[in-house]
């Protein structure tokens, strides 16, 4: 992994531990924290193995190439497996421990798009928009699309720890959280760099799977308020 990346994880990591100082109480930061990290390694090497298995390399042949994660991860299968290891390791207490962490993974990739001003990731398609950027010895303005989206991740994560103590019904921040990550990516995905088919069909389907889950927890909230039939 090159020394950009490495940089981008450490902020990401940082940007989501001083959330979770924020959030959640003393004596569950550091499980919470744990989890978030132990969820975005296991993300990265599914989404690592996954782009590997598409592009024809055998990572079992190959598994060193699994490490040079600038070879490109797939982000799909790496946000699923990410969710997927949130969901084991909650699964005592799955919907609260999901909300407990909301706010701080939406942090968490705020700082990983942030990292591109180490990585030099941070520019995407042309613009002749006042704040485009260009390259250095470059001549074309371009989108800061990575900072775009690291801004609109900051925005998501305040609204989400905003709404901690308003929303009660469990489950529902945490499937808000995965809706507005997707959407996220969706809405700036037009503007990066195309190397290929992008993903946008996973982004629409988080989108489609965060708001089904809010509208499943509420009215199934609904139903248990509900008094007995006498």
């Amino acid at each position: 992994m090159e020394f950009g990346l490495l940089a981008a994880v450490a902020v990401a990591f940082g940007s989501a531990w001083a959330v979770l100082r924020l959030t959640v109480a003393r004596e569950e930061r550091r499980p919470a924290f744990d989890r978030l990290i132990s969820a975005a390694v296991v993300g990265l090497v599914a989404g690592r193995i996954a782009a590997m298995a598409l592009a024809g390399t055998n990572p079992i042949t190959r598994p060193l190439d699994v490490l040079i994660v600038r070879g490109g991860v797939d982000t799909g299968f790496a946000a699923s497996a990410a969710l997927a290891w949130l969901a084991f390791g909650g699964r005592g207490d799955l919907w609260r421990s999901l909300d407990a962490v909301a706010p701080a993974a939406l942090a968490g990739l705020a700082g990983w798009h942030l990292g591109c001003l180490f990585s030099g990731t941070c520019l995407g398609t042309t613009t002749s928009l006042p704040w485009g950027i260009t390259a250095t010895g470059g001549m074309v303005t371009r989108h800061p699309t990575e900072m775009y989206a690291a801004l609109a991740f900051v925005a998501a994560a305040a609204l989400v720890a905003a709404a901690r103590r308003q929303v009660t019904i469990p489950g529902i921040l945490a499937a808000a959280t995965l809706a507005a990550a997707a959407l996220i990516r969706l809405a700036t995905e037009p503007m990066r760099l195309g190397i290929g088919t992008g993903p946008e069909w996973w982004y629409a389907s988080g989108i489609a799977v965060g708001v089904g889950i809010v509208l499943y927890r509420v009215v199934r909230a609904r139903r248990l308020r509900r008094p007995a039939p006498s």
